[in-house]
């Protein structure tokens, strides 16, 4: 990793010591590999510490650096993408699908979900956990609601809950044929419960995707994806496997 001056430039030291180390960590470090200490990294840019820790704390918020405790800090991975417009659309579980199934139980679902899947308010529906890893660490966590009613098989299920249920329910569910789908992103805040998931604090920034799946001219699932905002970015059409790297900033003359 290399010096720079950073005295003459025409922003917070913090924030262009930021565009340095990101270049370096393009350059120089592979993901998961573990930072100099502060007091060297600090030393060899020339800064105070707290101005090093300005700088690591943002990149921190931006998912290219992750602090593990007993480690250190260490290279983020890429962030995953998260596909809001494709053409490759198919049921939860399908072979694209890398979510895993955690649980499954039956229980009424929140108003909204009850109104999207056009169910009376105090139905029961199945509720279906799942969670989804890269390199080790969890980035998103599902809830999966699918009535009974549009996979009548659904009811000769004999698991009455946990991971066996939750992978039944999917398979009954691709029985069907898919008519479409729909999606919409919003940006959130974690709750407690997703922030127990995804190993953050609560209230952490949060992309949060909501898809219907339609068959036989009704809704058949309803999904709530909550996504670790700073491990994921999203993708349109075709560009799920276009990367860009985070090259320094300039400024026009």
């Amino acid at each position: 990793m290399g010096t720079t001056q950073l005295e003459a430039a025409p922003e917070p030291k913090y924030w262009h010591l930021k565009t340095v180390l990101t270049d370096a960590l393009d350059s120089e470090f592979a993901v998961g590999e573990i930072l100099p200490n502060e007091r060297d990294l600090a030393a060899r840019f020339g800064v105070a510490r707290a101005t090093l820790r300005q700088a690591l704390e943002q990149l921190e918020l931006e998912g290219r650096l992750q602090r593990r405790r007993g480690v250190g800090t260490t290279v983020a991975p890429p962030r995953m993408g998260v596909a809001v417009a494709s053409n490759d659309r198919d049921w939860p579980g399908g072979s694209a699908d890398a979510w895993q199934a955690v649980d499954s139980t039956v229980d009424v679902p929140p108003s909204a979900v009850a109104a999207a899947l056009e169910t009376a308010p105090d139905t029961e529906v199945n509720v279906l956990r799942r969670t989804r890893v890269s390199h080790g660490q969890p980035v998103a966590a599902e809830l999966l609601y699918v009535p009974v009613g549009p996979a009548p098989d659904l009811t000769a299920i004999d698991a009455a809950s946990g991971a066996a249920r939750a992978r039944a329910v999917v398979r009954e569910l691709q029985r069907l044929g898919l008519d479409g789908e729909d999606r919409a992103v919003e940006l959130g805040s974690a709750r407690a419960d997703d922030a127990k998931e995804l190993d953050r604090l609560p209230g952490a920034p949060v992309l949060v995707v909501t898809t219907r799946y339609f068959s036989r001219g009704t809704t058949a699932a309803v999904s709530v994806a909550t996504y670790r905002a700073d491990t994921c970015r999203l993708t349109f059409g075709d560009t799920a496997g276009v990367e860009i790297h985070h090259a320094p900033q300039t400024r026009a003359s």
